[in-house]
């Protein structure tokens, strides 16, 4: 059973940082984490759904959207299975809701229909 739960969102002000995690809730679902590429992504109002970051099973490649590369980041630690985000130099356009989501596969991929598994969200809301 595989029940991601993110965590960390708030209310921030531009220009500060923000660091979500996201961890696997359900039982003997670590080794979906552990074993499957991860990604972070977003929705905000109106908007569709859209890529953010993503993380291969080891953590050895990593890919992100045009729109927030070189301020975030997305790492994971495999012994505590927990796949993380920071968040760096937020604007105004980051205010989302962020979903976590597990691929089926090992790979870094920004494809949504390769992710089997969603969280709930968590809220990241920018004020200027």
């Amino acid at each position: 059973q595989v029940q991601l739960v993110e965590s960390g969102g708030g209310l921030v002000q531009a220009g500060t940082s923000l660091k979500l995690s996201c961890v696997n809730s359900g039982r003997g679902g670590g080794r979906i984490i552990s074993n499957n590429g991860m990604g972070w992504f977003r929705q905000a109002p109106g908007k569709e759904r859209e890529f953010v970051a993503a993380i291969s099973w080891n953590g050895g490649t990593t890919d992100y959207s045009e729109s927030v590369k070189g301020r975030f980041i997305i790492s994971r630690d495999r012994v505590k299975n927990i796949i993380y985000l920071q968040m760096n130099n937020l604007n105004l356009e980051d205010t989302a809701v962020y979903y976590c989501a597990a691929s089926r596969t090992a790979a870094a991929t920004s494809t949504m229909n390769t992710y089997q598994y969603w969280g709930q969200g968590t809220q990241v809301t920018v004020s200027s």
